[in-house]
């Protein structure tokens, strides 16, 4: 209830009215049943728009700290993300990969929508990085389609270091489903898991004309914090992100 009352009450409407958006090939999206959602990242706020615009509910799986914080600023914290449809995974010890996963395959085979962003992280430059591979696991084990969702311009609505984000027009494209049932039984194998991930990221690269770099976002990242003297970043723990599946994160 407190998602639709995000999406249609309280943050919907000055989110419809401030950033207007093009909407193309919402169709395309399954009416019911298990979906990943795959897209491209480049603004915290890809995850605000996306659920917006879309008729079913989506998921996005957030590191169990976003839940847990003490006081008043912990309670606003589990409130918002609860209402953004948020689910808590505990990202720390020897099984967190896992568990992450079997969260995400639990929510598809409930019929739910998770979104993910296979770069890993925000994009730093604008350009499309490596795509990693923990989508495709939960796609093979869960059977479901993986849908290409594309967002245009919010990285000039919310650019990489702003503290306020800037009134105006975006875009989102939802591509056609992709369908590999044909690996049906072969989840666990890294070269099929590759396979898929790379059939992917080479159709977000179509859909948004992104110039694709077969680097993983992270490693960048890294090496830029590196070049101004700051210390890198833990894998899986760097702040700024939604999600942290193996290969996956969305925030």
């Amino acid at each position: 209830m407190l998602y639709y009352l995000f999406k249609f009450v309280l943050i919907g409407p000055v989110l419809r009215l401030f950033f207007p958006t093009k909407v193309v090939g919402v169709e395309n999206l399954p009416e019911s049943g298990g979906v990943i959602l795959v897209g491209n990242h480049v603004s915290v706020a890809d995850s605000f728009f996306t659920p917006l615009h879309l008729p079913r509910k989506v998921s996005y799986l957030a590191k169990s700290e976003y839940f847990t914080e003490k006081g008043l600023k912990g309670r606003l914290k589990k409130w918002f993300f609860t209402g953004a449809g948020q689910v808590p995974i505990d990202r720390g010890g020897a099984s967190a990969a896992r568990d992450a996963l079997d969260t995400g395959i639990r929510l598809l085979n409930k019929g739910q929508v998770i979104g993910v962003y296979p770069e890993g992280t925000r994009s730093p430059d604008g350009r499309l990085y490596k795509g990693k591979t923990g989508f495709a696991r939960m796609a093979l084990e869960a059977r479901v389609p993986v849908v290409p969702v594309i967002m245009l311009g919010t990285d000039k609505v919310n650019p990489i270091g702003s503290k306020m984000w800037r009134p105006g027009r975006i875009q989102m494209i939802v591509g056609r489903p992709l369908d590999f049932s044909r690996y049906e039984g072969m989840a666990g194998d890294r070269f099929v898991e590759r396979s898929m991930t790379d059939e992917v990221m080479y159709r977000i690269m179509e859909l948004s004309g992104q110039e694709y770099v077969d680097v993983y976002a992270a490693k960048v990242k890294a090496d830029l914090d590196a070049a101004k003297g700051k210390p890198a970043l833990v894998e899986g723990r760097g702040p700024g992100t939604v999600t942290r599946l193996p290969g996956t994160k969305a925030g």
